[in-house]
């Protein structure tokens, strides 16, 4: 039975705001980022926002010919899910921290480029700042850097306000009787707080990757290579319309089985999970293994098993042997045998 789009779209809501409620629970916490309950529940939360943008990805939710107007008042929010998602595996504690930032970057911009398309955002990634700064009188760069400051305390008077405002759109939004321009200006209002905070983020990722590249070079020089293999590497989970994603995930779900029980199995075989068939066991076997193939590992077992085969098979000769210790009968009185220091 396959969903509607109101099933779906009902859905996504609901994890959607399972995920953002997490992602609330986690940001207002005092609780230190490398606690494990922390590192649990963002954990968690990346796995609910990863479910929903693959909702989002299947739903075809999102265009780069439309505009803002044209968005549904309830899929605004979904604009989100790349910001989620980056903030949350920016404090994932238990991988490389270059790793999470490359990550992290990759959310960062997916969603600067998706705000920038329905003119939410104007975000200019600009590599190339330190070959302008070179070809730059002095007064050009102080007048720059002069700018620059005078910028930044625009964007923090900006971003306070919002908060502000947002904070009195929410009592607002939490009314039963809201009506819709209310939840838009909401949500929008919502997002522009999120692009003040991603771009702040990615200033920040610059400044700190200099120095993880420093101090990986001086742990490469002195510290010997792990003999255990890596873990598999962090892979971003963006909003896209490929089709191929699509055929992959179906309805959106992650837990929709994708393979056969043959294919899994052959799979777990070829990662060496599991034991190959095909070839023979070079090590000790298992009570289990000896179990399954009929075998016995010890050795009273073994015998026991070989009378009960022969009273089964009517030996003869077993037959014989065990009439023969019927029919012995001890003629000796106790102790006869020791008389050893006896008067």
């Amino acid at each position: 039975m396959t969903e509607t789009n109101e099933d779906v779209a009902k859905t996504l809501h609901t994890i959607f705001h399972e995920g953002l409620d997490l992602y609330n629970k986690i940001s207002n916490s005092n609780q230190p980022t490398n606690c494990p309950e922390i590192q649990r529940d963002v954990k968690k939360a990346i796995g609910i926002l990863e479910q929903a943008t693959r909702l989002v990805s299947v739903a075809d939710i999102f265009s780069t010919n439309e505009s803002i107007e044209e968005l549904a008042t309830n899929d605004i929010q979904y604009l989100l899910l790349p910001a989620l998602l980056g903030l949350l595996t920016i404090k994932i504690t238990s991988r490389s921290r270059k790793e999470v930032l490359d990550v992290g970057e990759v959310y960062f911009k997916d969603f600067l480029q998706r705000t920038n398309n329905y003119g939410l955002s104007n975000y200019q990634c600009n590599k190339s700042q330190d070959d302008d700064n070179s070809s730059k009188t002095e007064l050009e760069l102080l007048a720059r850097a002069v700018n620059t400051r005078a910028n930044k305390i625009q964007r923090f008077q900006e971003q306070k306000n919002l908060k502000t405002q947002l904070e009195n759109l929410k009592k607002n939004v939490e009314n039963e009787h809201a009506d819709e321009d209310i939840k838009r200006n909401y949500f929008l209002t919502m997002i522009k707080v999120f692009i003040h905070d991603i771009v702040d983020e990615l200033a920040s990722m610059e400044m700190e990757k200099p120095i993880l590249e420093h101090m990986a070079n001086l742990k490469n020089d002195d510290l010997p290579k792990p003999k255990r293999e890596p873990p598999p590497p962090l892979k971003p989970i963006i909003i896209t319309r490929d089709a191929a994603q699509k055929a992959i995930y179906g309805a959106g779900y992650p837990s929709l089985p994708t393979m056969t029980v043959q294919e899994f199995y052959d799979k777990r075989v070829a990662e060496g999970v599991f034991p190959d068939p095909n070839k023979p066991k070079t090590g000790p076997m298992s009570l289990q293994e000896a179990a399954l193939a009929g075998m016995s590992l010890n050795k009273e077992d073994k015998e026991e098993e070989d009378l009960e085969n022969k009273i089964e098979e009517d030996d003869e000769e077993n037959i014989e042997r065990m009439r023969a210790k019927d029919e012995y009968h001890d003629e000796h009185r106790r102790g006869w045998g020791n008389r050893m220091n006896r008067s």
